[in-house]
């Protein structure tokens, strides 16, 4: 079974779509709205948050430092995607073995990132509250760039499917200066 988010308002005075409290709730009172529905769409939309802070990016994912791999959320689509960027620095604590005089992002870093990115976007489908959203497999993952210091990471995760509330497939892509990174299928499950 597929989970999918609620496209149209329903006949109660609010309508909640499944989202953290980070999102604000999408209310409309169709019993003395004069507007034409497009523009009450319109102002639903808009209502959304699409983007994150680091804050708040720490009360969805329980990552921390040294950890936690996503900086901000750049956009955001409910359901659908997230768009996160993470500002790689010299002073990151991998960079002192790997590798010394010449620092490069471990590969399974840059795949866990765009998995923290993906984690933005399952957290924010239900509450799941003391369960936890886990590696289950990766498909595909290709490396195309190096990631050194200085460099930003922007990585795209869009969600291809969810089945039972407890499985997800997402594709992901990081990229640097447009140039891609890293490619590859995340898949999760949901664990308590």
């Amino acid at each position: 079974m597929d989970i999918r988010l609620p496209t149209q308002l329903s006949d109660e005075k609010s309508t909640t779509r499944p989202m953290s409290i980070l999102t604000e709730v999408n209310t409309i009172d169709t019993t003395t709205s004069t507007e034409p529905q497009a523009i009450n769409e319109t102002k639903i939309s808009s209502e959304i948050k699409t983007t994150f802070t680091s804050e708040e990016i720490q009360k969805l994912l329980p990552h921390r430092y040294p950890f936690l791999l996503v900086d901000k959320i750049i956009d955001y689509v409910p359901g659908k995607k997230a768009v996160g960027v993470k500002n790689v620095t010299i002073n990151e604590p991998y960079f002192q073995g790997h590798f010394p005089g010449r620092p490069l992002m471990p590969g399974v870093l840059i795949v866990e990132a765009m998995a923290q990115v993906g984690g933005i976007v399952l957290t924010q489908m239900s509450p799941v509250e003391d369960r936890l959203f886990v590696f289950a497999g990766i498909d595909k993952v290709r490396f195309r760039r190096q990631v050194i210091p200085g460099d930003q990471l922007v990585m795209t995760v869009e969600l291809l499917w969810v089945k039972q509330r407890r499985f997800g497939k997402m594709q992901g892509r990081a990229e640097v200066d447009g140039q891609l990174a890293c490619e590859g299928e995340l898949m999760f499950s949901l664990v308590n």
